[in-house]
């Protein structure tokens, strides 16, 4: 098997102080690996982390996650806003080889359609070695919507989600060929680097 057919990896990593203590419970992995599970049309594995609003710990797990678990994409959620303990974007550009602004102005046009404290929003997306890191909202409607994008009545994209990149740039790096389910989000590559469905 081409080292490129191999299943995607994936990285979740919950930020929260409250919910790596056990005082309530992690939504947004749950949330994140059943969108995974409606939207990926090719195989993938997750690997997970709850940590605390640290940064040490933030930078500390995602370089463990890309250089030791060899994941291609990792998705962080909270710790994106102005608070004092959100610190998640300082040690995602902190571990980063490239910046890639796109996917932050994306999230956030996505997110003023729904609320106007969208503007508060810091999250970045970065490349490390052959890996994707991106920030992500912490809430789990927010995390659809920004990897969905807005639609119309129809289904239609008004607004593209983030997620119809991922797979054209995790070509672009180095990782596996992932497929999606358009139902749910299509994923965008220029012609000459599509291959027939399934194939």
């Amino acid at each position: 098997m081409n080292t490129l057919d191999r299943p995607l990896r994936i990285g979740l990593v919950s930020v929260s102080d409250r919910a790596s203590s056990g005082v309530y419970r992690d939504e947004g992995i749950p949330a994140l690996e059943s969108w995974f599970a409606a939207a990926l049309a090719t195989p993938f594995e997750t690997t997970t982390r709850l940590i605390p609003d640290d940064r040490a710990t933030i930078e500390r797990t995602l370089a463990e996650l890309v250089d030791a678990a060899g994941c291609d994409l990792v998705l962080t959620t909270g710790g994106t806003g102005p608070a004092p303990r959100d610190v998640t974007p300082e040690a995602t550009l902190a571990v980063a080889d490239k910046v890639l602004p796109g996917f932050g102005e994306q999230m956030r046009q996505v997110s003023l359609h729904y609320v106007p404290t969208a503007i508060l929003s810091r999250q970045v997306a970065v490349v490390r070695g052959k890996a994707l890191i991106i920030n992500l909202p912490g809430q789990p409607k927010s995390i659809r919507e920004t990897l969905e994008g807005v639609k119309d009545a129809a289904g239609n994209a008004v607004v593209h989600g983030i997620f119809a990149a991922v797979p054209y740039c995790i070509d672009l790096i180095g990782g596996p060929y992932v497929e999606t389910n358009d139902a749910v989000v299509k994923a965008f590559r220029p012609k000459s680097a599509q291959r027939p469905k399934g194939g």
